[in-house]
């Protein structure tokens, strides 16, 4: 049996508004094809939440998971750094 790493990704979480998902924004630096200047690319992935509960804000580490629903492919693995709110 061949051994299958999981695709790990790390972004940020832009909403934590549904119960047991939050969706997470992924960017990602290439140069444009032609003029060479980098360019930052956005992705949105529906991610699970198991055990840990991160905020809007928080940097985490998602991993790919068997389809648990419609949308929903990746799971929070960590969080990487917690978001710092200011009072104002």
């Amino acid at each position: 049996m061949k051994d299958r790493r999981k695709q790990v990704l790390i972004g940020e979480v832009v909403s934590d508004k549904m119960d047991k998902t939050v969706v997470v924004q992924v960017t990602r630096k290439i140069p444009h094809p032609v003029y060479g200047k980098i360019l930052k690319k956005f992705k949105k992935y529906n991610s699970h939440v198991a055990s840990v509960s991160p905020k809007v804000g928080d940097i985490v580490k998602i991993s790919s998971v068997r389809p648990l629903s419609k949308t929903k492919r990746w799971q929070v693995s960590e969080i990487v750094r917690k978001s710092i709110k200011l009072d104002n």
